[in-house]
């Protein structure tokens, strides 16, 4: 989808609430859901932008995207079959500093509903957490054996600079390995998209 497109840039409340947009559009194979924005993220309007989060570059080491993506190059992503959003989207900071009213799990399912990603990966176990009613002990890394209106649903070690000693590529790895059975059952090579 084109940097300029309004599907891939759309703010569902109709109020420009979101601190960073949606990145949403139909037949995107993974949907890749954060907690909400870092304050970093907030003021730049770009998903991820920390310096020391490690998402774009975990994207290029795993398969995900071809080349490492700046943060700004957010928009790119439905060329590689991969959508972006948060559970909480009007908010920034750190998980345990949200207030209780900034998760919106039922705002995510209509969401899924709407766009029908083949996969749901949280970032982190605390947005899982929030959406599946799981307490974060009980979420282990990988596919979960939940689904999100027909999605399969995977939970991933957070890129956040404040989850590196806990963080491992493994699960990333899987994941990028699921993302390209499917592409490959759809007839979506990775490696033919932009």
């Amino acid at each position: 989808m084109a940097e300029g497109s309004t599907e891939a840039q759309a703010d569902l409340t109709g109020g420009g609430e979101y601190l960073v947009p949606d990145v949403l559009q139909p037949g995107l194979t993974l949907l890749l859901v954060g907690t909400a924005p870092s304050r970093i993220s907030a003021a730049q309007r770009a998903y991820y932008a920390n310096p020391t989060n490690k998402f774009w570059r975990v994207l290029h080491e795993v398969g995900l995207t071809p080349r490492r993506l700046s943060p700004h190059e957010y928009p790119a992503l439905p060329g590689y079959g991969i959508g972006l959003t948060d559970v909480a989207k009007r908010h920034s900071g750190v998980d345990s500093a949200l207030p209780t009213a900034a998760w919106r799990p039922a705002e995510l399912l209509d969401k899924v509903g709407r766009y029908r990603p083949r996969l749901v990966a949280f970032t982190s176990k605390r947005g899982a957490s929030e959406t599946l009613g799981v307490p974060t002990g009980r979420l282990p890394y990988g596919p979960q054996p939940h689904s999100l209106q027909g999605a399969e649903v995977w939970v991933l070690p957070s890129t956040s600079p404040l989850g590196h000693t806990h963080f491992t590529l493994e699960p990333w790895r899987a994941l990028a390995r699921r993302v390209a059975e499917l592409q490959a059952l759809e007839g979506a090579s990775p490696a033919a998209l932009p």
